[in-house]
């Protein structure tokens, strides 16, 4: 999928009528870093990202949607799926990508197919979301950080928690590791 993350945020601060000062200043996420990711000279972590959705008052499905129309569809196969994944480079993760299925912001509940190879991560801080969500380990294993809790989960452990809490999500390696996840109602 080719998605131009900087056109896009500036389409919608421009839409709201907010300079890149005006958007720092309510989201905490420096000017000199927005101006950077309209250029596309840097990729925000799925954290910064996030927050500067939240001044826009955008989730980060809504963000990557592409405006399409699905109606009363109900099978997806593989290549349908849709990457909703923050593009990689600059202070991204390390590669992870995220599959949703259908289109976002048209169900009441997100469910993801998460894969994130050995080292990647959600990003360097942690982030949070109003909703709750709940997956699966398919393969690997995950370190999950959920407030002041860190475990690591391995295939076939699963999680559930409310995602008002902050959380962060690293695969320690070796391998790849894959989740399928839920979020309901839909705001990452």
């Amino acid at each position: 999928m080719d998605f131009d993350t900087g056109a896009r945020l500036r389409e919608e601060r421009e839409r709201r009528r907010l300079s890149q000062r005006q958007l720092a200043g309510a989201t905490g996420v420096a000017s000199s870093m927005i101006s950077l990711i309209e250029q596309n000279r840097t990729s925000p972590s799925v954290a910064t990202l996030k927050k500067i959705l939240s001044g826009l008052g955008i989730s980060l499905g809504e963000f990557f949607a592409d405006g399409s129309e699905e109606s009363a569809k109900w099978c997806f196969r593989a290549g349908e799926l849709r990457e909703v994944t923050p593009p990689a480079g600059g202070e991204a993760s390390a590669g992870a990508v995220f599959r949703q299925i259908g289109r976002p912001g048209a169900s009441a509940i997100q469910m993801l197919h998460e894969t994130y190879p050995a080292g990647a991560d959600t990003g360097p801080e942690l982030y949070s979301h109003d909703a709750e969500e709940a997956g699966f380990v398919i393969a690997g294993r995950v370190r999950v950080t959920v407030g002041e809790e860190t475990l690591l989960l391995e295939a076939g452990d699963a999680y559930l928690f409310n995602s008002r809490t902050p959380h962060r999500f690293q695969n320690p390696g070796p391998g790849e590791c894959v989740v399928v996840s839920a979020c309901t109602p839909p705001t990452f």
